[in-house]
């Protein structure tokens, strides 16, 4: 499950692709997970990605695939499927791990497989987390807790199971995925905004610790992006077109949007880059 924000409906919607179905509800647009530019120094690449089988996560698995990477990725709820049709659409078979990334042991053995089996990991994109709607009142001890496990504590335990391979193979970028909801100040998940905070504080802190090592740590924050399980959980029509009154580009976001920020942040394209937060949001937080 990826970070995501509430979305509305296009005003001027844009023509399906050849070959693509549109959504009745939501109008398409011309994001293509298969269009971004070749990073060379990314093939061939250790990638592991947090959520990599759904949603945004599913997108930057794809992407990484194109560029010749090798990819694991991990997550709670079966992707055998996804797999079947990466390999038939990409020509390569990322490696699926069964895990749930609050369980921090069981990650660690995930991670230590992946290296195993694809070499030291040099890219760590760290994305699962929980979304879920709720209020101050509804939040338990118990609650709280199991949102900042899902949501921000194995972003740090991720990170330090991969720092001594990365140091090892001579540097590495770990990719934080937050979201711009605390920017915004949105009520109605205060559990989920927290954590999204603490990410950002979490990225500054590793970038200064690891960077004498050549390990980069930056963050994304994306904005409200249309997957699937935001389409069927959270959208609709009036608050859609009201987030997007809001955005200065006028087309909603979707998960072929923000991959390539994440292989920018990747490559050695942005090799002086670290402890910055890249907003990918159609232009939203900038209008207060």
């Amino acid at each position: 499950m990826w970070r995501g924000s509430p979305f509305p409906a296009q005003s001027r919607p844009r023509p399906p692709l050849p070959g693509r179905c549109p959504d009745r509800r939501f109008p398409v647009t011309d994001a293509d997970t298969a269009a971004h530019p070749v990073f060379p120094d990314l093939h061939g690449a250790s990638v592991f990605v947090s959520g990599g089988g759904s949603g945004i996560g599913a997108a930057v698995t794809e992407a990484f695939l194109r560029q010749g990477a090798r990819v694991a990725f991990v997550q709670r709820s079966d992707a055998t499927d996804f797999c079947d049709r990466m390999e038939d659409e990409t020509g390569a078979r990322p490696l699926f791990l069964p895990c749930d990334v609050t369980d921090i042991p069981a990650l660690r053995e995930a991670l230590a497989e992946a290296a195993e089996r694809q070499g030291p990991i040099r890219v760590l994109v760290n994305g699962a987390a929980h979304d879920e709607r709720h209020t101050t009142a509804e939040v338990t001890e118990d609650y709280w807790d199991r949102a900042m496990a899902v949501n921000l504590r194995h972003y740090f335990f991720a990170a330090q199971a991969v720092v001594p391979g990365m140091k090892a193979a001579g540097g590495g970028s770990v990719i934080n995925f937050s979201s711009i909801s605390y920017m915004m100040g949105n009520a109605g998940y205060p559990a989920y905004t927290t954590a999204n905070s603490g990410i950002n504080g979490l990225t500054r802190s590793l970038a200064r610790e690891f960077g004498p090592d050549r390990i980069r740590v930056n963050a994304l924050a994306p904005g409200w992006v249309l997957t699937e399980r935001q389409k069927d959980l959270w959208v609709t029509e009036e608050g859609l077109q009201a987030h997007l009154d809001r955005q200065c580009l006028k087309d909603p976001l979707e998960p072929a949007d923000i991959v390539g920020g994440v292989l920018f942040l990747a490559s050695d394209v942005s090799r002086m880059m670290t402890g910055q937060a890249l907003v990918i949001d159609g232009g939203v937080v900038v209008t207060g």
